[in-house]
């Protein structure tokens, strides 16, 4: 199972709407209004992307489970 950490799953519930597939469109549209400056934040969302890009839609629930149970 592919895990994230604690700032991606952050990430995860600021931007998630309820699927991967839009979770993966809503971190994509962040990603082009960052500044230069916004390293940690680009890296951080790239590293979330690629984590989702890689999983099943039931692998993203079991993840958006787990987050929402810890908040």
């Amino acid at each position: 199972m592919i895990r994230f950490n604690t700032e991606e799953q952050n990430l995860i519930c600021l931007y998630d709407p309820g699927s991967r597939d839009g979770l993966i469109y809503e971190l994509r549209e962040m990603q082009k209004a960052l500044t230069h400056d916004e390293d940690d934040l680009e890296a951080l969302t790239r590293s979330v992307l690629k984590k989702l890009e890689r999983m099943t839609d039931v692998e993203y629930f079991e993840v958006a489970m787990y987050t929402n149970l810890q908040a």
